[in-house]
């Protein structure tokens, strides 16, 4: 257990410390991390250690590419992504909100 949180530590800090781009932001806690990416164009950010991409919504229902593996992921939906599990909180007119824990 103790393994597994230091690595996860790890991953946060080198995220944090190269996290957004694009327009997104990422909000990063020992659970995983919150990115609002903006709903118009393509934006990436790297979180725990992978890049996140938002390719486009079409209703309700997100497409992203976590790690090079591509998702499509409904509002209120999980699925699971390279390992993460990656959860899309809303979709706005203006941003997109996703989850992605590891």
């Amino acid at each position: 257990m103790r393994i597994r949180l230091a690595v996860v530590a790890a991953a946060l800090t080198m995220t944090l410390a190269g996290c957004g781009g694009g327009g997104s932001t990422t909000d990063c806690g020992l659970d995983g991390c919150t990115v609002a990416f903006p709903r118009s164009g393509e934006a990436a950010v790297s979180v725990l250690g992978v890049e996140a991409r938002l390719v486009g919504v079409q209703d309700q229902t997100a497409e992203l590419v976590v790690a090079g593996q591509t998702v499509r992921v409904p509002v209120g939906g999980e699925t699971e992504a390279a390992g993460f599990t990656v959860g899309v909180e809303r979709v706005t007119d203006s941003e997109v909100l996703v989850r992605v824990r590891p």
